[in-house]
This record gives C-alpha cells, sequence and structure tokens, in this order.
C-alpha cells in the first residue's frame, strides 16, 4: 500500500510542478507544445521566443531536479531500500507510472478535453497529440526510463544505509 501512495504522490508532484510552471494561462506552457505549434504562436506574436526558452528552462529545472529527487528519497529514505536490484526495480516502477500518467492523464485527458489549454488567437490549429502519437512517445520513453531507474539506483546506494 505504501508504493501506491508514493507512485500517487509522485504523479501528484508532476502535475503541481506543470500546474505551478502554467499558472492560469497555457501560454505559459507553450514549450509543452509541439514544434510547429509553438512556431505558428511565436510568428503570430503572441509570445516572443525569447519568454518561450526562459520559462522552458525554469520549468524542465525544476521538473528533472524534483522528479529526480523523489524517488531517490522515497526509495532511500521511506522505503529503506539498501540494495541496488530493489531500488532498480522500484525506480523503474516510479519513472514508467509517471510516463504513463503524463501521457494517458495529463496529455490525452487534461489537455485533450481541457478549455484551459486552448490559446487565444491560436483556436485554427490543432495542439493535441493523436493516441498514435501519444503512444509511440511513451513506449519510447518506457525504454529511456528502464535506462533512467539505473541512476536512480545508483543514487539511492550512495545515500548513507
Amino acid at each position: 500500500m505504501t508504493i501506491v501512495i508514493q507512485l500517487a504522490l509522485y504523479c501528484f508532484l508532476l502535475w503541481l510542478i506543470v500546474k505551478v510552471a502554467v499558472g492560469n494561462n497555457a501560454i505559459n506552457g507553450l514549450y509543452f507544445y509541439p514544434k510547429a505549434f509553438q512556431e505558428c504562436a511565436i510568428s503570430r506574436g503572441v509570445i516572443d521566443r525569447a519568454t518561450v526558452q526562459k520559462k522552458r528552462r525554469n520549468c524542465m529545472i525544476a521538473l528533472y531536479v524534483l522528479l529526480l529527487v523523489a524517488p531517490v528519497l522515497m526509495i532511500g529514505v521511506w522505503n529503506r531500500v539498501t540494495d541496488f536490484w530493489t531500488a532498480y526495480g522500484q525506480g523503474v516502477l516510479f519513472l514508467e507510472v509517471m510516463n504513463w500518467f503524463d501521457g494517458l492523464v495529463i496529455d490525452m485527458l487534461w489537455v485533450g478535453h481541457s478549455k484551459f489549454w486552448a490559446i487565444p488567437k491560436m483556436e485554427d490549429v490543432p495542439y493535441t497529440q493523436t493516441w498514435g502519437q501519444m503512444l509511440k512517445k511513451r513506449l519510447t520513453l518506457t525504454v529511456i526510463w528502464l535506462v533512467g531507474a539505473f541512476i536512480i539506483a545508483g543514487l539511492v546506494m550512495l545515500m548513507p544505509h
């Protein structure tokens, strides 16, 4: 049961980082949209490239740091894991659940069915992923996260036990 609570907290953390970064205006998260959509928004003067890059950098730093630190602490401190392969298995679980939560809940449900993500002056440009695009991206990330879990397990092993 503990791991289910931890996974829910981890997914909530991902959602919270996105929500805080975007605030109450989807244009703040333009870097999450497809490249073609971003270029169109910039060319229409909805936002400038430097602002998009700055917002992206700030959000990605928070995403990468917090989404790396959280499972390391949950696995190493909360779960008291002391062996590499158990840490690796739990790391895979955290990363894969987050991966599919991002694709199914954030991308397909929240972005795909919420008016919040529609940007004024861009209503005529599609911005949601198809199911095929989402699945392709998530399957690719599934393989990447199998490697990423080695980093998490290694960091857990570096913690004092």
